[in-house]
């Protein structure tokens, strides 16, 4: 049976009881699943080397050797040597800018220094990428035999952001999953949840299919059944690579590394990213030394609102069986450590010396160079291109303001306007006129879901009832105003009401489901009715028909639906001519049905079959109301 996430989170919640009850035995568990992934690999190859072995037995006592055996014989080889091959699949090498010990001595020096405490292994490869993110990857040589290659993956922007002990602290957490200090079967079981993957992943790209197709039964279903049996035991790896942590920089460091790291990637996201790319508007090329200004703007001390509202949006988070990672507020709890909102935006206080400053040293300008170049090469066109589309919208926002000053806009070129006030002016500039938008159409959409949005990102309560006006009049934005709406109230603590946005948007994302189904196709025991296609929609679909002189008869209907009925369905029914010789070619109606679809552009959902695989179909389209909506000159 599949795993989907409701099966997921019953296992979770079960394994979770079992594994505080009786821990031994739950990893005693665990240690089974782990095995028998490898039972199951090497009992493949024990039948196959053992069978290889009874036919050359065979035919060494027979004293001949026979075309048949002979067969057998090639075939078992050939399937042993794609076994074997199959476990030294090679995985590519991790991207990133190598760092070699004589250019950044303090780093190594700090790395071997945390390996040694924490008995972890030593690494063969020191990466730094533009991430904002620590990690500790192990990529085996050998496949799932091992072998590995030990690579620390390090975050320019991370570096950045935090101060020396702060980056030490993320550092012990990452080298305490590989920790041989505490548990030294917790850290198997992590690498082997990262190898099983990549083991299948690297199956599915070498291109051998024989190898696949030897494995994928048993990985399809071993892989999502160890990741959820090993779910617990990986979340429970967290808090002890935090423990990990505490042990060599001390809780306050553990604590405050945390927070900051919440912090600062919230405000590189929402206000250093954003500042960048709204340059476009005036820039035909992006700016030279990006990650120059990114150290400058991470050495600051983050303005007291916007630490305080991101550091409540971290707290409000929730741990959730999508990630291993428990939220912030466990975290802190599982360390001891009870924060405090005013004591805590004292953590995006100025940098007088970053972590990159301390462990980079005089290479840090080379490297800033390097990924200001780097991304300023990536970026160049599609900036040049959105520079273009700016400029004319600016232009068209011009002349709409000019024009509003000579009389009333449209709806349209009022919401127009808007839009465009809100990307260029910002938010405070478009309230007034979203309002004005309203007070003339209080059911407008686009007006009661911008400000509501921008209510909402100003901590206003009020910015719900907008959201939700326009959730009644499209149906569309129902999730995604929904999550919006959730998103704040967990913010603001009200678990309650989040949660019953959360549902509404669950349980519409399930009528989406059960829709797509119910159009998924067309069976003889549903209902059809008359469609309600214009003649100016119909003539157009029958200029078409003309491009496709093997189409005999053409019937249109609606289907009856139960879900969104306010969206018609239409069934296009046609019956083909073909000659007694052609017969009936199911590749031709393929043909036929793609070519129609591609150039739909005016009956919206619909769905086309060829009548004549379906011939007790047609008598049912006919006793329906001006279903016959073509047939061609001279049949009957």
């Amino acid at each position: 049976m599949a795993f989907n996430q409701e099966r997921f989170d019953r296992l979770i919640q079960k394994l979770e009881v079992f594994a505080n009850k009786q821990p031994h035995l739950y990893k005693l568990h665990v240690a089974f699943l782990a095995t028998l992934g490898y039972a199951y690999i090497f009992l493949v190859l024990a039948v196959t080397l053992t069978l290889l072995v009874g036919i050359v037995f065979t035919m060494l006592n027979a004293h001949s050797v026979n075309a048949f055996s002979l067969k057998g014989l090639v075939f078992l080889l050939v399937f042993a040597l794609v076994l074997v091959r199959s476990l030294w699949v090679s995985f590519p090498a991790l991207t990133g800018l190598p760092l070699q010990s004589k250019d950044v001595p303090n780093l190594y020096s700090l790395t071997n220094e945390i390996s040694s405490k924490l008995q972890a292994p030593r690494f063969h490869h020191i990466l730094l990428t533009n991430d904002f993110n620590a990690a500790v990857v192990q990529r085996p040589r050998l496949g799932l035999l091992g072998w590995q290659q030990n690579y620390l993956i390090l975050g320019l922007p991370l570096m950045l952001a935090l101060p020396p002990e702060q980056f030490r602290a993320v550092l012990a957490h990452e080298l305490g999953h590989l920790s041989g200090n505490h548990s030294r079967f917790s850290g198997w079981i992590y690498r082997q949840r990262q190898t099983w993957y990549r083991l299948a992943k690297g199956l599915r790209q070498s291109g051998n299919e024989v190898s696949w197709l030897i494995f994928e039964w048993f990985l399809s279903w071993y892989i999502p059944f160890f990741n959820a049996y090993s779910f617990v035991l990986a979340r429970m790896d967290e808090y002890e690579a935090d423990r990990c942590a505490v042990e060599l920089t001390g809780e306050q460091n553990t604590a405050k590394a945390l927070i900051n790291v919440e912090v600062k990637a919230r405000f590189l996201e929402d206000y250093f990213w954003s500042s960048v790319y709204k340059q476009i508007q005036t820039e035909i090329e992006p700016p030279k030394m990006t990650y120059a200004a990114m150290q400058e703007a991470l050495s600051k001390k983050v303005a007291h609102e916007e630490a305080s509202i991101y550091f409540m949006q971290a707290l409000a988070e929730k741990t959730n069986n999508a990630d291993t990672h428990p939220c912030l507020t466990d975290r802190l709890k599982a360390l001891g450590y009870s924060p405090n909102e005013k004591k805590e935006v004292t953590i995006s206080a100025p940098i007088k010396i970053s972590a990159a400053q301390e462990f980079l040293g005089a290479r840090l300008e080379k490297f800033i160079a390097h990924f200001s170049q780097a991304w300023r090469e990536e970026i160049a066109t599609p900036w040049r291109q959105k520079y273009a589309e700016s400029q004319q919208s600016i232009a068209t926002l011009k002349d709409l303001n000019h024009k509003s000053q000579k009389q009333q806009l449209t709806l349209e070129e009022a919401s127009q306007r808007a839009i465009l006030t809100l990307e260029f002016e910002g938010e405070e500039a478009v309230m007034p006129l979203l309002h004005e938008i309203l007070h003339r159409d209080d059911r407008n959409v686009s007006a009661n879901y911008l400000l509501g949005q921008i209510l909402l990102h100003k901590q206003d309560a009020t910015g719900i009832k907008y959201i939700d006006q326009a959730i009644e009049q499209d149906s569309s934005i129902v999730i995604d105003g929904c999550q919006i709406i959730c998103s704040f109230l967990k913010q603001q603590g009200k678990i309650n009401e989040a949660k019953s946005y959360q549902e509404r948007a669950i349980n519409y994302h399930e009528l989406i489901l059960k829709a797509q189904q119910e159009r998924s196709g067309v069976r003889e025991n549903d209902k059809l009715e008359s469609h309600n296609v214009s003649d100016i929609e119909l003539n157009k679909l029958l200029q078409q028909f003309s491009h496709h002189p093997d189409i005999k008869i053409a019937y249109l209907v609606q289907k009856t639906m139960q879900f969104f009925p306010e969206k018609p369905f239409y069934v296009l029914a046609l019956k083909r001519e073909v000659s007694f010789l052609e017969g009936i070619r199911e590749t031709d109606h393929s043909k036929l049905v793609n070519s129609l679809l591609e150039k739909n552009e005016f009956l919206g959902n619909v769905f086309i079959f060829i009548l004549n695989s379906h011939l007790n179909m047609e008598k049912k389209l006919k006793r329906i109301p001006n279903s016959m909506i073509y047939q061609k000159k001279g049949k009957k």
